[in-house]
């Protein structure tokens, strides 16, 4: 069975920096979507960025450019570097996997991914 766990989230000042990871077990399939979805108290939760398992990346035009996502297969660890954090980038961040064989890029909509962590809290303040 595939697990996420994420750590990493924490309390920090505007235009702070946090490195989110996600500790990946139980999935052993070479083909694949991984990343980060986040969600606020009354929002749907939304895409923050995605890796599939040929490397391609794709972001949220609000993380574009501050944001990194990465993969180390040998940790079997999943990463977000943020960088300039905003207050608006307050939210639990939710680390995601689904199998994918595609040829196109990983899916923005939460609803396609199968597997989800617990979600670690990141919080910005001005």
């Amino acid at each position: 069975q595939v697990q996420l766990v994420e750590s990493g989230g924490d309390s920090v000042q505007a235009g702070g920096s946090l490195r989110l990871s996600c500790a990946v077990s139980g999935y052993t399939f070479s083909d694949y979507c991984m990343g980060w979805f986040r969600q606020t108290p009354g929002k749907e939760r939304e895409a923050v960025s995605l890796i599939n398992s040929n490397g391609s990346t794709r972001y949220a035009l609000s993380a574009k450019g501050r944001f990194t996502i990465s993969q180390d297969n040998a940790k079997n660890t999943l990463y977000l570097q943020m960088n300039s954090l905003k207050p608006e980038d307050t939210a639990m961040y939710y680390c995601v996997a689904a199998v994918y064989s595609g040829s196109g890029s990983c899916s923005l909509v939460s609803g396609w991914y199968e597997y989800w962590g617990q979600g670690t809290q990141v919080t910005v303040s001005s």
